[in-house]
């Protein structure tokens, strides 16, 4: 049997669904601003990264003004801190899982060029670190709000380890006495 597979139909492809309908007086928005963080309604952030970057760009370029009237290095990188990477920070561990591909590169770039001028780390590094600090500020503080709800209630058969005794005290070194002993993979690895 012999089919034709040009003449089929094609499937027409899933439309969304149609949005519920409206409440009289409440308009329908295709963004929404929380706390700072502007979301769109298919939970994209490139509204908001076009803001940050343009903002953070301009502060760039304010940097480089005030580095050709000769402000020094450690206090345009406290500006630099303080204005720009607080503000790439903010809400950095929701918004780093809502960014896309086109979203990371356009911060990358602002990035980027700061690193040419000497004063920043790529977003997943700073991305990475924030999420480590919070992490550790929870594991740490036992008043953190996620501190019970991250972790599991320690173990009390974990606590108790059954170790054999040591055949030996410490490892003595030997004593320092000729440049072929500064050589030394122990010797150095110690000091």
């Amino acid at each position: 049997m012999f089919t034709d597979n040009r003449r089929r139909r094609k499937k027409p492809r899933d439309s969304p669904p149609p949005p519920p309908p409206t409440i009289p007086g409440i308009e329908r928005r295709e963004q929404l601003r929380m706390l700072g963080v502007t979301i769109a309604n298919d939970f994209t952030v490139t509204a908001h990264v076009a803001e940050l970057t343009t903002k953070c760009a301009q502060t760039q370029y304010a940097l480089r003004i005030l580095r050709a009237h000769w402000l020094n290095d450690d206090a345009l990188q406290n500006v630099f801190r303080s204005v720009v990477v607080a503000r790439l920070l903010y809400a950095a561990s929701a918004l780093h899982g809502l960014t896309g591909s086109s979203d990371r590169r356009r911060i990358n770039a602002l990035l980027h060029r700061a690193r040419r001028q000497g004063y920043c780390l790529p977003f997943e590094e700073l991305c990475d670190s924030a999420d480590d600090e919070v992490f550790g500020k929870a594991v740490r503080l036992s008043n953190h709000i996620l501190h019970d709800q991250l972790l599991p209630p320690p173990s009390i058969a974990s606590q108790h380890y059954n170790l054999r005794r040591r055949t030996h005290s410490l490892i003595q070194l030997p004593e320092h006495s000729t440049h072929l002993s500064d050589c030394n993979f122990f010797y150095s690895y110690v000091v």
